[in-house]
């Protein structure tokens, strides 16, 4: 029933339970959490008070079907979140790397939100 872990991921599941103690998404502040797998990127805006995503992106959509989990693809997916959040007026996130280390990818995508205008 219990998927065995190995170590690297109970180490990412410790980081991740602890950062969740502290980060909490409010409407005037939503959390942005990041999910990354081998093979696709996942980041959603959400409102912790309501339990509500506002808004999400992925390279499962159509327009970033041809983006990969790398560096360069996730700055034009952070940019293209900035957007789709100005439209939404939220300028202010606070960011969950859900537990990911903050470097490469995960750092390339807060980058790149932050060139769009969004503060952390």
């Amino acid at each position: 029933m219990f998927k065995k872990l190995n170590d690297k991921q109970r180490r990412r599941l410790h980081r991740k339970v602890h950062i969740r103690k502290t980060v909490y998404g409010t409407a005037e502040r939503p959390r942005m959490t990041v999910t990354r797998s081998n093979c696709n990127l996942y980041v959603q805006i959400i409102n912790d008070d309501e339990g509500k995503t506002l808004a999400s992106i992925s390279t499962l959509e159509k327009e970033f079907a041809a983006l990969k989990p790398n560096i360069e693809s996730a700055a034009k997916l952070g940019e293209a979140l900035g957007a789709r959040l100005k439209e939404k007026n939220i300028t202010t996130v606070v960011f969950d790397r859900n537990g990911y280390l903050y470097h490469g990818v995960v750092k390339a995508l807060a980058d790149g939100t932050r060139k769009a205008g969004i503060i952390f």
